[in-house]
């Protein structure tokens, strides 16, 4: 069973185009597609119910507002029935006929497969140079060695994702938080059109807000068990630098035989006190952390157990 879930933001005259082109290339299967509509304005989501009346699965799932790609992807992952999930654009770029070939390469015995759009046919500023620099911080940031985290189109086993709650700007780091999780991740090369009807949704503002995403991302995996190293590590530094400072200080007094209240010397306090705090933040975080992992739910993903 393949679930295919596409979110829908404003996508009317693209709905009835892709449905028959996922129909043509799904024939051989079983597969259910979720629409996703995030709010839209126009008629998408009638077209969609027209749909729903002819092929039962076709199925809908329909937000009050406007909450965002990451939020849909996520609904489409809770209500999908299938053991493979694929996610596609609704408008157009991604080109349906490379499903069989990633469903493929999936079978070779990855647990997710991410498009690779390497002949992007999007504007050069506005998306190509954004997407490049996201790109570059995520496998720098996160270790995974994909070229195009960003692209939609991917398949995955539901199980490589059942437990990831996506949020904010991460639908994009699903390959990632899927290799993180110890899942096998691979990459295939897809084709990519240009847009023919509608308009693009994407802001230059999600850039900034996908690399918040991705320093949580990359915090919660690397310190999600142990924050008092990392606050801890912040607050000597700055134990060191105000040390630093004092010598130098004291150095000065004994040469020139002056010390005086000035800004380096304050610095030098001001550097003892935030330190602390950081400590301190770092000592509650591990109060906080401790408490949630005492719950008797695994922690862990458990790939197979032998008895």
């Amino acid at each position: 069973m393949i679930s295919i879930i596409i979110p829908v933001y404003n996508e009317e005259a693209n709905i009835n185009i892709l449905y028959r082109l996922l129909a043509k290339v799904l024939s051989k299967h079983a597969y259910e597609i979720i629409f996703v509509d995030d709010g839209s304005r126009d008629g998408s989501f009638n077209k969609i119910k027209e749909l729903h009346k002819k092929d039962k699965r076709v199925k809908a799932i329909r937000f009050r507002r406007n909450f965002g790609q990451t939020a849909a992807v996520d609904s489409g992952i809770r209500h999908a029935n299938g053991d493979i999930i694929v996610t596609m654009d609704a408008d157009l770029q991604n080109d349906p006929s490379d499903i069989p070939a990633l469903l493929t390469k999936l079978n070779e015995g990855y647990d997710l497969v991410n498009g690779w759009r390497y002949k992007r046919k999007d504007r050069l500023f506005s998306k190509r140079i954004p997407s490049l620099i996201s790109n570059f911080l995520v496998r720098k940031l996160t270790k995974v060695n994909l070229h195009d985290q960003g692209c939609t189109l991917r398949v995955m086993r539901k199980e490589a994702v059942r437990n990831l709650r996506l949020y904010g700007e991460m639908h994009r780091f699903i390959p990632a938080l899927v290799a993180m999780n110890g899942f096998k991740v691979a990459e295939l090369k897809v084709r990519h059109h240009q847009r023919q009807y509608g308009k693009t949704k994407y802001k230059f503002n999600r850039i900034f807000k996908g690399f918040l995403d991705l320093l949580y991302i990359k915090f919660w995996y690397s310190y999600s068990t142990r924050p008092l190293h990392f606050f801890g590590a912040l607050g000597f530094l700055q134990y060191l630098l105000a040390v630093l400072i004092f010598i130098e200080q004291a150095i000065k007094a004994l040469v020139v035989r002056q010390l005086t209240l000035g800004p380096l010397l304050m610095l030098g306090i001001l550097l003892i006190v935030t330190g602390t705090l950081f400590i301190v933040f770092g000592f509650l975080g591990e109060i906080l952390i401790r408490t949630y992992y005492s719950r008797e739910e695994d922690n862990v993903n458990i790939e197979r157990i032998l008895e």
